[in-house]
């Protein structure tokens, strides 16, 4: 165990030095220069600004649900003191049961729905605070989906779209659900591509402003490579699931140019969120025994001069126990320059 645990600090060392180099002062992060140096790994500001000098925060939350919805996992996701502006929720494997309906009662004090992308069970929706239809424009809706069989039982694999524009700010949110198993690394980086290419691309106005943030969240379904589950295990159980890092197939993707050229990620300081018994805080105990991996992911680009980022939380909500992945959370905060 311990050779182990020297290999994989150096291995990590070593992986973050090439990638840690995010553009930033104050942890603030402006826009950067399309080069192939990996995810830009962004450090968390612990103090939010909201209702300060904070133009605009959102919060993200993504879930594979397993086809369950738990109605107090529901309020758990959405929070009691919901200090943002608005609330983009990606959803995969979602039930049939009526999530947007449950989420508009659950939110119907504070927040209003604006825009919602649907494909069965990849969802994605967007909400904002009452009454605030005055700063929304041009809310535009797509979705990609990608092959395999999951329609048979309800859990298409692919993707959903909603292009926004809210306080003159232009964003595009992204909820995803790619294709599983760890042998699967190629299939999912084309499909990264082949989402990337077709969204927004039918009667595309080249006169139209470019996104200035662009986020995806989803079950991205990589997967750690070379380390066996038990090591793994003991890793995790030993809270040095950080040196993990260099196992992780999407970084590894990204440092070869193959995905997610330009995209920013807070640290992955919590656990790896799949694969868990249902109703357990437990990792995988059938005879699977599956590698724990951080299979759900929120990662964001900003495309513009004017607007910097700073992300307050990035987080796993391991409360959640109704599904085999554990939800990941996000708060991000915009701030424009002019």
């Amino acid at each position: 165990m311990e050779g182990l645990c020297v290999k994989l600090f150096e291995a990590s060392r070593k992986y973050k030095m090439k990638r840690h180099k995010a553009e930033a002062i104050g942890m603030v992060v402006d826009s950067f220069e399309a080069s192939h140096e990996g995810i830009k790994t962004i450090d968390i500001q612990k103090r939010c600004e909201f209702s300060g000098t904070s133009h605009l925060c959102i919060y993200f939350v993504t879930w594979n649900m397993n086809g369950q919805v738990p109605c107090e996992d529901i309020a758990k996701l959405v929070g009691e003191d919901r200090k943002y502006d608005l609330l983009v929720m990606g959803l995969q494997e979602a039930p049939r049961n009526n999530i947007c309906k449950l989420l508009k009662n659950t939110l119907a004090d504070t927040h209003m729905l604006l825009g919602k992308s649907v494909m069965q069970s990849v969802q994605l929706y967007v909400f904002g605070p009452k009454n605030s239809e005055q700063f929304t424009r041009e809310v535009k809706v797509d979705k990609h989906e990608v092959g395999g069989l999951g329609w048979l039982i309800r859990r298409k694999k692919g993707a959903v779209a909603i292009k926004i524009s809210y306080k003159g700010i232009q964003m595009v949110f992204i909820s995803c659900h790619l294709s599983a198993h760890a042998r699967n690394v190629e299939e999912r980086n084309l499909q990264f591509k082949h989402i990337s290419n077709s969204l927004f691309s039918k009667n595309k106005n080249p006169y139209a402003k470019s996104a200035q943030l662009t986020v995806w969240l989803g079950d991205l379904n990589y997967r750690l490579q070379g380390i066996n589950s038990y090591p793994a295990r003991d890793l995790i159980h030993e809270n040095l699931h950080q040196m993990l890092t260099s196992k992780d197939q999407l970084l590894q993707e990204a440092e070869r140019g193959e995905i997610f050229n330009g995209y920013c990620e807070g640290a992955l300081d919590f656990k790896p969120t799949y694969k868990y018994d249902i109703g357990s805080s437990s990792y995988d105990t059938s005879h699977k025994v599956r590698v724990p991996s951080w299979t759900d992911r929120i990662l964001f680009k900003i495309d513009s001069d004017n607007v910097n980022a700073t992300l307050h939380s990035y987080e796993a909500i391991e409360s959640i126990q109704s599904s085999d992945h554990k939800p990941v959370k996000a708060h991000l905060c915009l701030k424009l320059k002019k």
